[in-house]
C-alpha cells in the first residue's frame, strides 16, 4: 500500500498519461479526479481538495486526461477539451488500471469532476454503475453528459458558485434528468473557480462529507 504521493504512468486507450496517486494508511476509499479544460493534474484547486480528502483517510488520483502532445494541440485547436466521450474513456481506463492493483481494487471508488471534467465523470459513472459509488461536481458542466444523466446511479453532489449564474441554471436543468440521489449546493459569494477566500475550503469540506457518507467499506 502506498502511504504517500507517488507519480504513476497510466496506460489508457493506446496512450500513456501521468498521474499523482496518494493512498493514506487505512484508506477504505479512493477518489479519482477529472479536471476541466486547460487544466492538468497540477491544478491547484484540485490538489487542495485532494489534500483535504487525504487528511480524511481518502485516497486520491489526480491524472492528466490528455498526453503532452494532445494538450499542446488542444491549446492551438481546442479539439480535445470538449471531446467529453474521449475524456470519459480515459477516466474509465484510469479506474480499470487502479482496480488491477491488489492493494487498491477493494476500495470504494468515487469521482470528483471539475468543469468539463464533471461531464466526463458522470459519463464514466454511468458506464461503471457497479464500481463508482459517489460523484462530486465542482463548477461542473453536467449538461455535456445529457444522454447519460438518467443512467447515473451513484449519489451525485453538484457544487456551484452563487455568482456563477449560467452554470447554476445548467446544473438545475441537469438535475431534472437525473434519477439517482442528487443534491445541488450553491456556495454563496463564489465565482466559477471558487477563488474567493474560504470558498475552496468549503468545497473541500462538502466534498469530503459526501464521499465519507457514500464511500462505505465493503
Amino acid at each position: 500500500m502506498i502511504h504517500q504521493e507517488a507519480t504513476v504512468r497510466i496506460p489508457v486507450g493506446g496512450v500513456v498519461v501521468e498521474g499523482n496517486l496518494a493512498v493514506p494508511s487505512n484508506s477504505t476509499s479512493m477518489v479519482i479526479f477529472a479536471h476541466g479544460s486547460g487544466s492538468s493534474r497540477f491544478s491547484t484547486r484540485n490538489k487542495y481538495v485532494a489534500k483535504f480528502l487525504n487528511a480524511q483517510k481518502i485516497g486520491t488520483l489526480l491524472f492528466d486526461l490528455l498526453t503532452y502532445e494532445e494538450d499542446q494541440a488542444d491549446i492551438e485547436t481546442a479539439e480535445y477539451r470538449f471531446n467529453i466521450d474521449l475524456l470519459a474513456e480515459r477516466l474509465i481506463g484510469a479506474t480499470e488500471w487502479l482496480k488491477k492493483d491488489p492493494t487498491i481494487k477493494n476500495l470504494c471508488f468515487g469521482y470528483f469532476g471539475a468543469s468539463t471534467g464533471a461531464a466526463a465523470a458522470l459519463i464514466a459513472a454511468a458506464k461503471l454503475p457497479h464500481d463508482i459509488e459517489a460523484v462530486v461536481s465542482r463548477g461542473g458542466r453536467p449538461d455535456l453528459a445529457t444522454e447519460y444523466l438518467p443512467k447515473v446511479t451513484a449519489p451525485t453532489l453538484l457544487l456551484v458558485g452563487g455568482l456563477d449564474t449560467e452554470v447554476i441554471e445548467l446544473n438545475e436543468l441537469a438535475m431534472e434528468q437525473m434519477s439517482a440521489e442528487k443534491k445541488l449546493v450553491i456556495v454563496p459569494g463564489a465565482t466559477h473557480l471558487f477563488g474567493e477566500p474560504g470558498k475552496l475550503e468549503e468545497v473541500a469540506k462538502l466534498s469530503s462529507d459526501w464521499f465519507t457518507r457514500y464511500l462505505k467499506s465493503r
